[in-house]
C-alpha cells in the first residue's frame, strides 16, 4: 500500500522558513512524480509545485511560490522536500504531499486528478 508522511509543518514568523519533508512506504518515490499542495480555512485544495520522476527531475512551481519555494528529492532516504523561504502569511493553510504524474501545470488542475496517496497533512502557520 502506498503511503505518504509529511512533517515539518510549524509556526513561523513572516519572513521566516520552513522546510516540509514527504517520506514514503511501501513504494519508491523515484518512480513517481510528487506534489505538494496546500489547504487554507474556507478555499479550495491547490497546487504548490510538483516534480517529476527521478529520471526526469522536472521541477514546476504555482506563480505564488515562485523563487520563493523549492522542491527537491532525496532518494537515499525515499523522501522529497519543500524548502520554502521568505514564507507570508497567505502561505498559511495545511499542507499535504501526493504521488501521481507530474507533467507541467497539471499539478494546479482542480480536483488535482493525476495525483493519489494522499498524505495526512502538515500545518503551516504563518504570523507574528
Amino acid at each position: 500500500q502506498l503511503q505518504l508522511v509529511e512533517s515539518g509543518g510549524g509556526l513561523v514568523q513572516p519572513g521566516g522558513s520552513l522546510r516540509l519533508s514527504c517520506a514514503a512506504s511501501g513504494f519508491t518515490l523515484d518512480d513517481y512524480g510528487i506534489g505538494w499542495f496546500r489547504q487554507a480555512p474556507g478555499k479550495e485544495r491547490e497546487g504548490v509545485s510538483c516534480i517529476g520522476t527521478s529520471s526526469d527531475g522536472s521541477t514546476y512551481y504555482a506563480d505564488s511560490v515562485k523563487g520563493r519555494f523549492t522542491i527537491s528529492r532525496d532518494t537515499a532516504k525515499n523522501t522529497v522536500y519543500l524548502q520554502m523561504n521568505s514564507l507570508k502569511p497567505e502561505d498559511t493553510a495545511v499542507y499535504y504531499c501526493a504521488a501521481g504524474f507530474c507533467l507541467g501545470s497539471n499539478f494546479q488542475d482542480e480536483g488535482q486528478p493525476d495525483f493519489g496517496s494522499w498524505g495526512q497533512g502538515t500545518q503551516v502557520t504563518v504570523s507574528s
